[in-house]
């Protein structure tokens, strides 16, 4: 069994988290912290997890060695600690933002800050699966993904991958998104009366999951919007582009098929008919499965490419459970087969 701890458990990641290891065929989960809630059940928070764990929040300094630490802190807190949190597991996946980007420069750009902790940025490996799979197998530390980079990413690398994406064009990805992506902690925005009903845009510009677009697909000129829906979970990116040859709906099943045949959680979603014809992130809801589609613009050669996913789970803890199963040599699906409910 693998020893594994949660460092910031209160939040929705953190409690997503909890959710898959208690499950997982071979974890055993030993602590999860919060300093403000140290000695209160963690089914307290998490009440669907009521009769399911006898853990209590315990404070980070309590917490003994493990084999894998998760941290789900809040921005800079991993990067400012990771040299003490590091003495506690041999391997370490962050669900941050902290280690995502490779470049200190780049961060600074993208947040406004200084890196607090440079020297250990190329030490993370990016943890999405489907782009650096090997790399995960053969590191001992992972950077978390951004949810709305997750869903834009895996909308993109199809094309990506064919050489399809045009250097001199524009990308523009619209991603929608539920209320989870604001996390746990309240807000004006966030109170039901001015949340409910709300199609409100977010970020119609300089969102900073931007940055790991880039870094993943290489595409520089990508303009990325966020809109905030009507959702708990969910998100849904809707990204256009325009390639650099023409291409038919036979060329684009080829490099769908070719990038995702093989994975084990993305789906190619493209029917004739249905209400669910194309990527829905409704029925994604507590899965892992990310769900892909296109559509061909025929007379301007537009390509819309789609995709769905619960923002909690492909895009943070279920996405953070798959790379851990990678890095200890497990079989990659492990606790995360869960396909999700309809309806709901």
């Amino acid at each position: 069994m693998l020893r594994v701890a949660i460092i910031g458990g209160s939040g929705y990641v953190g409690g997503e988290l909890l959710r898959l290891l208690l499950f997982h065929p071979v974890v055993e989960v030993t602590h999860v912290t919060s300093e403000r809630l140290s000695e209160r059940p963690v089914a307290s928070v998490h009440p669907n997890l009521r009769r399911l764990t006898q853990l209590q929040f315990t404070p980070i300094n309590k917490v003994e060695p493990c084999d894998v630490l998760f941290l789900a802190l809040r921005h800079g807190e991993a990067a400012r600690r990771i040299e003490e949190l590091a003495q506690l597991a041999p391997r370490i996946v962050d669900c941050s933002a902290d280690f995502r980007l490779r470049d200190a420069a780049t961060y600074e750009r993208w947040y406004s800050e200084t890196h607090p902790a440079p020297d250990w940025l190329d030490k993370f490996v990016y943890g999405l699966p489907e782009v650096h799979r090997e790399e995960l197998r053969n590191t001992n530390y992972v950077s978390g993904v951004g949810c709305n980079a997750t869903a834009s990413n895996l909308a993109l690398l199809p094309l990506a991958r064919a050489g399809l994406l045009d250097p001199s064009r524009d990308i523009v990805i619209e991603v929608k998104v539920g209320s989870s992506e604001g996390g746990a902690q309240a807000n004006d925005s966030s109170h039901h009366p001015e949340r409910s009903g709300a199609v409100r845009s977010f970020a119609p510009t300089g969102h900073r999951h931007t940055a790991e677009i880039t870094q993943v697909t290489g595409a520089e000129r990508v303009h990325l919007s966020i809109t905030s829906v009507e959702l708990v979970r969910g998100a849904l990116a809707t990204a256009h582009v325009f390639p650099k040859e023409r291409v038919t709906e036979k060329d684009l099943w080829r490099a769908y098929r070719a990038t995702y045949s093989d994975e084990p959680f993305v789906r190619i979603i493209r029917e004739r008919q249905g209400t669910y014809r194309l990527p829905e992130p409704k029925i994604l809801a507590g899965s892992n499965y990310a769900d892909v589609g296109f559509a061909l613009d025929e007379a301007t050669g537009r390509v819309v490419s789609i995709c769905a996913l619960d923002n909690l789970m492909k895009g943070a803890a279920g996405t953070a459970v798959q790379c851990m199963n990678l890095m200890c040599a497990l079989d990659e699906r492990a606790g995360l087969e869960f396909p999700g409910l309809h309806p709901i």
